[in-house]
């Protein structure tokens, strides 16, 4: 319940919508910008010290998980990559549309 009231607080008062294309299939081929924010908008990934990001513990995992995604799904490259202490904002490119690799370990 309280997950629910939490989403519904965020909705209300960052007045977000879903810009997502209806019935959009996003395995197709292109380039995606993507934002990804902690639970709660904690300062989970780091923080600001002198105008610049320390990342934390969190903060690297999530900057090696990014960096390793083209390690990890063939048909996948990144671009583009910024973290804030409260989230992570990054460009994605997608070359072939390749069922295998969806799961893949």
């Amino acid at each position: 319940m309280a997950n629910n009231r939490a989403t519904r607080h965020h909705s209300n008062m960052y007045h977000r919508r879903s810009i997502r294309l209806k019935g959009y299939d996003y395995r197709l081929p292109g380039a995606y910008f993507i934002t990804i924010c902690t639970l709660g908008r904690q300062c989970w990934l780091g923080n600001i010290e002198a105008d610049r990001l320390i990342l934390s513990v969190a903060g690297d995992i999530v900057l090696s998980t990014w960096q390793g995604l083209p390690e990890r799904y063939r048909d996948v490259s990144t671009d583009a990559f910024v973290a804030m202490p409260n989230h992570i904002h990054g460009v994605m490119l997608i070359t072939q549309p390749d069922d295998t690799n969806v799961g893949a370990q």
